[in-house]
């Protein structure tokens, strides 16, 4: 009961318009005083958490994708997956996908992939007759990849909050990855075969694919050196972040030559503003996490779990429908920040790996960032796109069922996810 009335809390902190940190780092602060503990343990949570050698990861990888974004890295890719794949049946959604997830596989970022791949792909899509509605969801959910494919800022914040290997969830995240990309791709095939309503793409000879290739080639090569390093064990996240901070400023600056002064400290300011709202989201956080901890409900909600439900699918089920209903109100981090003391625990005492659930609760936050009110990718292709949101939100149910199908299938499946980490 308290879990509840802690939650109602916080919805209504949040309807009045206080801002998710605070409200997180408030409603922490009151629980420590009521319960008749020290409000000192608040700053002090805060020091700890900000005092994370693997945070600093955080702005290093925004820094890395916005230079990417400036230096119109988006438009090479796409031009480059294009003429491979482009003449296909729904060609052009096809590269549109790929596109996404090898940006992804650079940036970290999905609101960056989603703004980055959608600026170059609904203008071409729209123009050849693909239907609005299917291009605005087909680039919100082909975003989502972003956070999935490493390396991912959420995966990052929940392997500082669980205390696991950031490096085992992105090698993780791999394979789940990967079979989004496919579920995406074979739907955007099929919808091309059922609704031929486009023109297609022309194929491209070898002359063009190659000079498409050669000029995106830099961000293939840090994109293979971002995951070779990482899977090799030759960086660390943070040093990963960094590497990949440089090398796009190298791309950018000395082979695109499309990065100036101005875009660079425009990357800049974008960085610091989104790593500031991050951080005292992360912190709000830890306030509130140390009252739970120090209220056991944890504890009493995995009671309560071994007591009442029945196996773990009943468990996972639950699960989803919590996260889809907090999707609504939350957006990614916050979830990922309230959620994983609170479920973690029950989810580990029933026998699932913390890695697995980790890239698990990964794509439950994929989903909010696809469903109205806040889902941050809708409000994206509604800014590149010059469209209302509910033609936006409209697009994007098929892919969300997809996004719920790959759950299904890691859960029958869990060596989707382990497989590479743990047994490669």
């Amino acid at each position: 009961m308290t879990i509840v009335l802690i939650l109602v809390c916080l919805f209504a902190l949040l309807l009045i318009g206080v801002p998710v940190a605070f409200a997180l780092g408030g409603l922490g602060l009151g629980m420590l005083m009521l319960g008749g503990f020290s409000p000192l343990m608040a700053p002090q949570a805060v020091l700890s958490t900000l005092d994370g050698f693997i945070l600093l990861a955080v702005p290093l990888f925004l820094l890395m994708s916005n230079v990417l974004l400036k230096g119109g890295v988006g438009r090479d890719l796409f031009a480059a997956v294009q003429a491979w794949v482009g003449h296909w049946p729904g060609g052009l959604a096809v590269a549109t996908i790929l596109s996404c997830g090898l940006f992804a596989a650079i940036s970290g970022s999905s609101v960056a992939t989603a703004a980055t791949i959608g600026t170059v792909a609904i203008p071409e899509m729209v123009s050849r007759g693909y239907d609005k509605r299917f291009v605005y969801g087909l680039l919100a959910a082909g975003g989502t990849l972003g956070i999935l494919i490493p390396p991912s800022i959420p995966m990052i914040v929940f392997g500082f909050v669980a205390e696991e290997s950031v490096i085992a969830l992105f090698l993780a995240g791999i394979g789940p990855g990967l079979l989004l990309v496919a579920l995406f791709v074979a739907f955007a095939m099929l919808y091309a075969r059922l609704s031929p309503a486009y023109t297609p793409v022309e194929k491209a000879d070898m002359a063009q694919r190659l000079q498409s290739s050669v000029r995106a080639l830099p961000s293939f090569a840090l994109a293979l050196l971002i995951v070779l390093g990482l899977y090799s064990g030759a960086f660390t996240p943070t040093e990963a972040a960094a590497v990949g901070f440089a090398a796009a400023i190298l791309i950018t600056v000395f082979w695109l030559r499309t990065l100036t002064w101005a875009t660079f400290w425009e990357a800049v300011r974008e960085s610091a503003i989104t790593t500031t709202a991050i951080l005292l989201i992360v912190a709000g956080a830890k306030v509130f996490g140390k009252a739970i901890a120090l209220y056991r409900i944890p504890q009493d909600i995995s009671a309560f779990i071994a007591a009442n439900i029945d196996g773990p699918l009943v468990f996972i089920l639950l699960v989803c429908v919590v996260l889809l209903v907090m999707g609504l109100v939350f957006e990614a981090l916050s979830m990922i920040l309230i959620m994983t003391p609170v479920l973690l625990p029950a989810a580990m005492s029933l026998g699932f790996d913390p890695i697995w659930f980790g890239i698990f609760m990964v794509i439950m936050v994929e989903c909010a960032l696809i469903t109205p009110p806040v889902g941050l990718n809708l409000y994206v292709i509604q800014a590149v796109a010059r469209v209302s949101l509910g033609e936006v939100a409209r697009g994007v149910w098929p892919f969300l069922a997809l996004m719920l199908l790959s759950v299904a299938i890691l859960y029958i499946v869990p060596d989707l996810a382990l497989y590479i980490p743990f047994k490669w």
